[in-house]
């Protein structure tokens, strides 16, 4: 037995070691309270205990953003990226926890589209708040009275109501929402689901805050159509706007009141590139097709037919069927570097028959100078047109001085007006079924480009499409003017 002297001094110390750990407990936790990010990276293997965390900056941007929120110095935010980034283990299930480290008083409304999401988020959220990392860092001097699957409550009168879109939240206010995936990715040509989902989400739950002068709402998903809710929520105004498109497009780049900028710099450069890599991403674009790639992975939904150029509108031949042509002409945009985050270079062939038009042959690459000479020399050997198009512009000026000494039919063409407006006289040809694609799999890029026109991140065949349309058409009309004796 020890002495009574050494028995006292062994407690002593276990008291000192007992109020050096909860120091050290209060400190994380103050810690944790203050940097939402520092939250998500110890939280992680509680909540995804089977796949480790691999650390990006766009978790950063998400805390970040989210911590404004809660901070008051951002009351509605959008938030867009694409499928997989861990949005809705973040947005949903840690913010609502860290919210109640906090604040435990906060009282929460979270929905997502479908009640069995909604339900997991909402048990994942319980389930964190509940465990031994979150009670042992945090100390919560309140208890959980309520612990449904979807409606958990505090002893501090916190609560967290889960819905699914078109719930019913009568009775129930809230001091913030969040709003994860607001509509079902296959269901975003029904114009019912779209409706119900802008109707709920923006008039419906629009007066469903403890206080209508600060109630805040946190909006996260990707962009699956041009008429779905996160557009028309944007189309307020009221929104701050983080916007992670899986490939950066440096005219796209997003901006925040918070001083955020997002870091990339070249086109192209992924956004989480060790989980979503180039074969990754190449997949994606091939699974999707260009359209949902552009909304869910890049947050820019064309029209499902098409805005200026329809996809209904183009019409395909195959190339037995191809008949006697008139005339053939090449038509060039421009904009060499040579680099894979450089704009491409188009170089279409163009015959004519009559009013069709026939896409004959398309190089579309990133080329250099050199390059893309070769390029235009090989085409022409191959097909012998009547003419070469150049836009006298920029990169084009050059080609044309240096081709116009080799080979004849260099036509410098000088832009008349914008894109868009170049892309307006050029689409009633397309429109009235006068434009035709070979039946290649790389004429359908040509059609998704021109559907996504001029939203879209490329337009470099959209470009060499409507000079040689609007050559063809302003040559036409300088002809029968001539044969009527106009000027």
């Amino acid at each position: 037995m020890l002495p009574r002297s050494q028995n006292l001094e062994t407690i002593r110390q276990a008291a000192l070691k007992e109020i050096e750990r909860r120091k050290r407990s209060r400190a994380i936790a103050e810690q944790l309270k203050s940097d939402f990010g520092a939250f998500i990276r110890g939280a992680w293997p509680i909540v995804e205990p089977a796949m480790p965390l691999i650390d990006n900056w766009h978790i950063d941007a998400l805390a970040i953003h989210l911590q404004a929120v809660a901070e008051g110095k951002i009351r509605f935010l959008m938030i867009n990226i694409g499928p997989g980034y861990a949005k809705s283990i973040i947005a949903s299930v840690m913010f609502s926890a860290w919210l109640w480290a906090r604040r435990p008083q906060t009282r929460i409304i979270a929905a997502t589209y479908a009640s069995g999401l909604t339900i997991r988020d909402s048990v994942r959220t319980r389930d964190l708040i509940m465990s031994e990392w979150f009670t042992d860092i945090f100390s919560p001097d309140w208890e959980m009275v309520k612990s449904n699957e979807d409606f958990i409550s505090n002893s501090k009168s916190g609560s967290r109501l889960a819905l699914s879109v078109g719930g019913k939240a009568t009775g129930f206010r809230a001091d913030g929402q969040i709003f994860d995936d607001l509509l079902n990715a296959s269901e975003k040509h029904s114009e019912a689901a779209r409706n119900t989902a802008k109707d709920w989400a923006i008039r419906t739950m629009s007066s469903r805050f403890n206080d209508m002068r600060i109630g805040w709402r946190v909006v996260i998903g990707q962009r699956l159509h041009e008429d779905d809710p996160y557009g028309h929520m944007l189309a307020t105004g009221d929104y701050e706007h983080l916007c992670l498109p899986s490939e950066f497009e440096p005219e796209r780049r997003a901006k925040t009141s918070i001083g955020w900028t997002d870091p990339r710099t070249q086109k192209g450069e992924l956004l989480f590139p060790v989980l979503f890599n180039v074969a990754v991403i190449a997949k994606a674009k091939k699974d999707l097709g260009a359209y949902d790639y552009a909304g869910q992975h890049q947050q820019r939904p064309a029209p499902a037919e098409g805005g200026l150029f329809k996809r209904s509108w183009w019409r395909y031949y195959d190339k037995p069927e191809l008949p006697e042509l008139w005339m053939v002409i090449i038509s060039v945009d421009a904009s060499f570097k040579d680099k894979e985050t450089s704009d491409y270079v188009a170089i279409h062939v163009y015959g004519f028959h009559g009013p069709r038009v026939y896409l004959l042959a398309r190089r579309h690459d990133h080329l250099g100078f050199t390059a893309t000479k070769d390029s235009i020399r090989v085409l022409y050997d191959e097909f012998r047109p009547s003419a070469v198009l150049i836009e006298d512009k920029a990169n084009g000026t050059a080609i044309i001085e240096e081709l116009s000494r080799e080979i004849p039919g260099v036509v410098a063409i000088t832009p008349e007006g914008g894109k868009i407006a170049r892309a307006w006289a050029a689409s009633p040809t397309v429109e009235s079924g006068g434009v035709y694609l070979p039946n290649e799999h790389w004429a359908q890029e040509v059609v998704e480009e021109a559907a996504a026109f001029p939203n879209g991140a490329n337009d470099d065949d959209v470009d060499a499409l409507t000079q040689v349309l609007n050559w063809q058409r302003k040559n036409n009309d300088l002809g029968a003017r001539a044969r009527l004796g106009g000027g």
